[in-house]
């Protein structure tokens, strides 16, 4: 029973990863399946909000900037020996 049930095993480790492939790989089930529910999610941007987002990171990249050029004018001096 030994070499009967290694020839089953072996079977089953191959067979298995090659059908997951296989049906992982279905375009159709893929258009239907994933990107539907993709799109249920998380749907297309509209351009007010895809304008606010610029706005936002334009408000914030001003912030850090500012911040960065008030650091060096805070530090304190460095005694000279």
């Amino acid at each position: 029973m030994g070499v009967k049930l290694e020839v089953f095993r072996m079977t089953l480790y191959l067979t298995f990863p090659v059908a997951m492939f296989w049906i992982a790989n279905q375009a159709e089930w893929f258009e239907g399946s994933v990107i539907q529910r993709k799109r249920e999610l998380w749907p297309p941007e509209k351009e007010d909000q895809r304008q606010e987002l610029e706005e936002f990171k334009a408000r914030i990249r001003k912030q850090r900037e500012e911040k960065l050029l008030r650091l060096p004018s805070r530090a304190p001096e460095t005694p000279k020996c």
